[in-house]
């Protein structure tokens, strides 16, 4: 069993995790392996949600089923918003060989690089300017992520809370060293982004279409439900191409279910593992729009749970 502190100590922002997770939308896209519909738990009384995603993957020693919970009053009690843990089983025997007791670290680090993953295959190359719509722990990781993939110099971040948007942006400013800023506006912060990240909870369209500039890449984290929305269809519509993480969930809980919804549907839809291989194309003009929905898979959480217990096997003597 091992620990929060424990988990954070073996994985964290870096190349290898990057490629670990890159190397899973492939798999994602060519139906490798076994992943299960996710499981869903509404607790709308709490402003809550509790997903589990599993899958056993072509390679992978180990299974994991990962339980990841959502209570978005929760910082209001001085508790973080996402929690959970992680079972692992032996692929072989089906014995259960670990219990990650992450309380959803590892859930935000799979998502935040799964970010970087996507930006790296759909943003242009030269993208120095980012913004990030919300202002919580996924906000900040997104934007750290980045920084391994393109050299982002300048971060606007926006919130319904403008407290909230400024402390994130003087702690990325801190922690990053690059400028920074938090307008009141939304326009005034997508206006001259390369990359604008959506990470909000929100159940209906924070993202017009009309804010997001010509060769901008959109990457969206916040709809895993199908009452959630970030983007809006005209957006989606708009995008050459629109991208996702798999196809059956952003069409039933991601952002391609509003645009089904409303007669909207994006022209082209491709899946990210179909642009890392080369079977798809990603962007082929630099004044492209280009977005992509994550919604998480649970091969993520099997693939970044490997690392996990692979770096702990050879941490030890």
């Amino acid at each position: 069993m091992l620990h929060a502190d424990e988990v954070c100590r073996l994985v964290g922002l870096g190349p290898e995790e990057l490629a670990t997770i890159a190397r899973v939308f492939p798999l994602v896209t060519a139906r490798a392996g076994s992943m299960p519909p996710v499981v869903r738990i509404d607790v709308p009384e709490h402003r809550g949600e509790l997903d589990i995603k599993a899958a056993a993957l072509p390679g992978e020693p180990g299974i994991a089923v990962k339980v990841s919970t959502g209570f978005f009053d929760n910082p209001s009690r001085g508790l973080p918003s996402l929690g959970g843990c992680v079972l692992v089983f032996d692929a072989t025997t089906g014995q259960p060989t670990a219990v990650l007791l992450d309380d959803g670290y590892l859930t935000d680090l799979r998502t935040a690089l799964a970010g970087a993953v996507a930006a790296d295959h759909l943003a242009r190359a030269d993208a120095t300017r980012a913004a990030v719509v919300g202002a919580g722990t996924q906000a900040r990781l997104q934007v750290e992520a980045l920084q391994l993939v393109r050299p982002v110099q300048h971060v606007a971040v926006w919130a319904r809370r403008p407290e909230a948007a400024a402390a994130l942006a003087d702690r990325l400013a801190d922690r990053l060293g690059i400028a920074t800023s938090a307008p009141h506006e939304l326009a005034e912060a997508t206006r001259d982004a390369h990359i604008i990240v959506t990470t909000t909870p929100a159940s209906s369209p924070v993202l017009p279409d009309e804010l997001v500039p010509a060769g901008a890449h959109v990457t969206a984290i916040g709809a895993d439900a199908p009452h959630k929305q970030e983007l809006d269809p005209a957006l989606l519509a708009r995008a050459a191409p629109f991208v996702c993480d798999h196809r059956e969930q952003s069409a039933q809980f991601g952002e391609l279910r509003g645009a089904l919804q409303v007669g909207r549907p994006p022209a082209v839809v491709v899946e990210l593992g179909a642009v890392i291989s080369g079977r798809s194309p990603g962007r082929t003009d630099p004044d492209a729009v280009t977005v992509c929905d994550l919604t998480g898979t649970g091969a993520q959480d099997t693939a970044i749970a490997g690392l996990v217990l692979s770096r702990l096997r050879a941490s030890r003597p």
